[in-house]
């Protein structure tokens, strides 16, 4: 029997931006137009803890290099698609080896307020930005696609508490940085004026935290942030580990956000023994200034 959020997708897809054709020997690659697109389609059920697995195969993504190619991440009851530019994860599956039946396992974490992306024997990554049709529109018409500007630490804390802000978090910078911060991007925004009394004997890591989101009025934590503009990538997730094994009960978002220069450095350090370990490479993600960037125009912006 046809997956029914499949056939409605395609049925979607078809009245956007053409009718797909089906590629030889596989089942869930399409092409669009003369080259104009390459999709690959992958569904899976909601399971415990919120959470999806996908298996991606490798004769599959094959036929994705070096083409304008997306693969598309189905599941029940969504809002929207989720489409992850291939070109900008190649080199990760690239440097892996897949499972024995020939495929990379993934699984998709569906969090109250963060989508994340787990490779398996790579690590994670926020997926936030890449929700929604307009993605998929943008790769397809690059006119629409808004320039990344050049972003420098204190833009991109800017944005971070923006983003955090606008979701309802009370948000942490570092007093140090915050007359450093860019208003060109967003308005001002408060800030949270100390630090709860409830992390003391961690003080002197969180307090220099790049951003940190708490739950609005209490002093749960939901997300840290470094951003490691010039400093690298090693001292962040250094902090971060010193945090998670201090307070392992804890349990907030860490994310390393970074140019994609350093993409491959996050995925060598982060999978080090001593992160892995300490169990830091399962709850810590990746972000691209670009993906922050987009992340903000769709959450702040609108």
């Amino acid at each position: 029997m046809p997956n029914i959020t499949k056939v409605n997708f395609l049925k979607e897809i078809q009245e956007k931006i053409g009718k797909p054709k089906k590629l030889a020997k596989s089942l869930s690659l399409f092409e669009f137009g003369d080259g104009l697109l390459r999709l690959y389609i992958r569904y899976s059920k909601i399971h415990d803890r919120n959470q999806t697995f996908y298996g991606l195969r490798e004769d599959d993504l094959k036929q994705l290099e070096g083409r304008n190619s997306v693969i598309c991440f189905l599941w029940d009851n969504q809002k929207e698609p989720l489409f992850l530019p291939f070109n900008e994860f190649e080199d990760v599956f690239n440097s892996l080896s897949p499972a024995s039946d020939g495929q990379h396992k993934v699984q998709i974490y569906l969090q109250e307020n963060a989508i994340e992306l787990y490779i398996a024997n790579v690590g994670r990554f926020n997926i936030d930005s890449f929700l929604g049709w307009e993605i998929l529109l943008n790769i397809v018409d690059r006119n629409k696609i808004v320039d990344l500007p050049e972003l420098n630490h204190s833009q991109i804390q800017t944005l971070v508490g923006s983003i955090g802000d606008t979701k309802g978090y009370d948000v942490w910078i570092p007093p140090t940085d915050r007359n450093k911060l860019d208003w060109h991007y967003t308005k001002q925004f408060n800030f949270k004026d100390t630090i709860p009394q409830r992390y003391e004997k961690i003080h002197n890591i969180i307090k220099e935290i790049d951003v940190i989101w708490l739950k609005k009025g209490s002093s749960d934590i939901d997300s840290l942030f470094e951003v490691e503009h010039s400093t690298p990538i090693y001292t962040g997730l250094l902090r971060f580990n010193d945090l998670h094994l201090v307070e392992p009960n804890l349990k907030p978002r860490f994310n390393i956000i970074s140019n994609i220069t350093k993409k491959s450095l996050f995925l060598k350090q982060i999978n080090r023994p001593t992160f892995k370990i300490s169990g830091l490479i399962a709850v810590c993600n990746f972000l691209e200034y670009k993906d922050v960037y987009r992340w903000f125009q769709k959450i702040v912006k609108g």
